[in-house]
């Protein structure tokens, strides 16, 4: 049986040690560093130096450039890209113009937001493809579904709104235990 060299797995001796090179504002090396929040690159030098950065690039990527497609607000063209909130419409001549557009339109569902009476519930889709309904009056108003609303109140309870589930129409309520059979 062979023996196993310990000092390849010297904690001062590690492969990705210096992989993420030196600090920009100290010249100390750099290290995934943990918190709270989840790992992030930092520096060594810290408490003296306070730099650090995102362990993952979360920078916006374009996919396609949209020929003949300008934009609306400076003419430049339009492209297809890739952003932490998953796929979207936007100009190429970012920074300068923030333009966006949403790939797929949000669909209105014609029912009142329960919570701040006065928005409507949109679908969505989340950054992994995931349906739900958010009042579009969002930020001031944060009212999410995770399920199909029906504009029908609860006759149980009264919450304005009822929702579809599991072939069945329940209240969205977490006291209220209505359902029926949808039909």
């Amino acid at each position: 049986m062979s023996k196993i060299d310990h000092s390849l797995f010297s904690a001062h001796e590690h492969a990705l040690e210096d992989a993420f090179g030196d600090c920009p504002d100290c010249g100390k090396p750099l290290h995934i560093k943990n918190s709270k929040s989840g790992p992030f690159i930092g520096c060594t030098g810290y408490p003296d130096c306070h730099f650090s950065k995102p362990l993952h690039d979360k920078q916006t990527t374009l996919l396609k450039v949209l020929d003949g497609v300008s934009c609306p607000e400076c003419d430049s063209t339009l492209a297809i890209k890739k952003g932490r909130f998953g796929m979207f419409i936007g100009c190429t001549n970012f920074p300068e113009c923030h333009y966006i557009s949403p790939i797929k339109q949000q669909e209105d569902t014609h029912v009142i937001c329960p919570k701040c009476k006065k928005g409507q519930l949109t679908s969505r889709t989340n950054k992994y493809g995931k349906q739900f309904f958010a009042c579009d009056h969002y930020p001031h108003c944060r009212y999410v579904l995770n399920f199909t609303p029906v504009n029908e109140a609860c006759p149980d309870c009264g919450w304005t709104v009822l929702i579809k589930k599991k072939g069945q129409i329940c209240c969205p309520q977490p006291g209220c235990g209505f359902k029926k059979d949808d039909k």
